[in-house]
């Protein structure tokens, strides 16, 4: 018996030393696949892999496990529904939770409308060849019908809004469907991108209001647009040279080496648009505080941006989703302190009436 008991603490510690051993001798592209172990907790990265195998293919065409695109979507509608809040008043939580679906949908939909059209491109570039469509998970037709079920869905949402709202937004269906095509045809796809997703500055305030207050909606909506080429350039700095390859436009190969210049200037006329967005609807001192903190966030994006690294570009991409919820957050407090300046003008009138 001791002797068994001595040869498998033996056989134990052999198989502890070989782990290393193990580790080493599997290819680099292998260690890619399996990673280093996962930490227990919940994300939508895991939820996706924990869905069931016929399911998680269209999640993923989706892009539910990258949640990134779909905060970069919808926030433009909160900073629209929060200006259009009550002075004194906190956002509508039931609207901002009715554009939090219709910006999941409708994200889904525009994903799955690229891959249909990129899929012979996808095919081609490193970064998205393991896309199910490229990949072969699902077929066309699949996608086909899913982008049916998607827009139904959206459509339902959108129902729930108002006769204005309802036709703002099915006109902004066009530059959903057309924006993929753009990149084999000019170099700002990210300009066409940035009207689409940002519709929701336009929508979040007549959902609402029942109309748009131009003077508050429009430069909200450029400087969304704005922000979006920011962003998209930094985003299409990570493929540009499979796109070069295959012959697709971006503005990242517009801009090449001037980029930052572009950003900077992009930048600019963001805050600029969300200075005119504050000052037509009365908004307050956090409002402008928490520009001020998003020109400083863009600016450190900027400094720091290496366009050759695609880690450190995709990294700032994701970023960009706390520039997002600075301004809503300031937007929320701006309406939050307009009540204390109309409780301040009052007070004087209240005094002498008590006189």
């Amino acid at each position: 018996m001791a002797v068994l008991l001595a040869r498998l603490c033996r056989g134990a510690r052999g198989l502890r030393a070989a782990r290393p051993t193990l580790a080493a001798a599997l290819p680099p592209r292998a260690l890619a696949r399996t990673g280093p172990p996962r930490p227990l907790g919940f994300s939508v990265a895991e939820l996706v892999r924990a869905a069931p195998v016929p399911v998680r293919p269209y999640l993923r065409l989706m892009r539910l496990h990258q949640p990134a695109g779909t905060w970069l979507l919808y926030l433009p509608c909160t900073w629209s529904i929060g200006l259009a809040a009550e002075p004194g008043c906190l956002p509508d939580w039931y609207m901002l939770s009715l554009f939090g679906a219709g910006a999941i949908l409708m994200r889904g939909a525009g994903c799955t409308i690229n891959d249909m059209w990129d899929q012979d491109y996808d095919k081609k570039v490193a970064r998205t060849a393991s896309r199910p469509l490229a990949a072969g998970d699902i077929s066309t037709f699949q996608s086909f019908v899913f982008l049916g079920g998607q827009l139904s869905l959206a459509l339902c949402v959108l129902l729930c809004l108002n006769y204005y709202s309802i036709v703002l937004g099915a006109a902004s269906l066009s530059l959903v469907i057309t924006y993929p095509l753009m990149k084999r045809v000019t170099y700002w796809p990210q300009l066409v991108l940035g009207l689409a997703f940002n519709w929701g500055a336009l929508l979040g305030w007549s959902a609402i209001k029942g109309s748009c207050e131009w003077s508050v909606c429009l430069p909200l909506y450029l400087a969304g647009v704005m922000w979006t080429l920011v962003y998209d350039t930094i985003y299409a700095h990570q493929d540009k040279r499979d796109d070069i390859l295959i012959g697709v436009k971006s503005t990242a190969l517009q801009f090449n080496e001037d980029t930052k210049q572009w950003l900077s200037g992009f930048s600019a006329a963001m805050l600029l648009g969300l200075c005119m967005a504050g000052m037509n609807c009365n908004q307050t001192f956090p409002y402008y505080s928490a520009v001020v903190a998003v020109g400083a966030h863009l600016a450190h994006q900027i400094y720091t941006l290496d366009i050759d690294k695609p880690e450190d570009c995709w990294k700032k991409f994701t970023s960009n989703r706390t520039v997002g919820i600075l301004l809503f957050v300031g937007i929320m407090l701006g309406n939050l302190w307009k009540r204390q300046d109309s409780e301040k003008e009052e007070e004087p009138l209240e005094n002498r009436r008590s006189r």
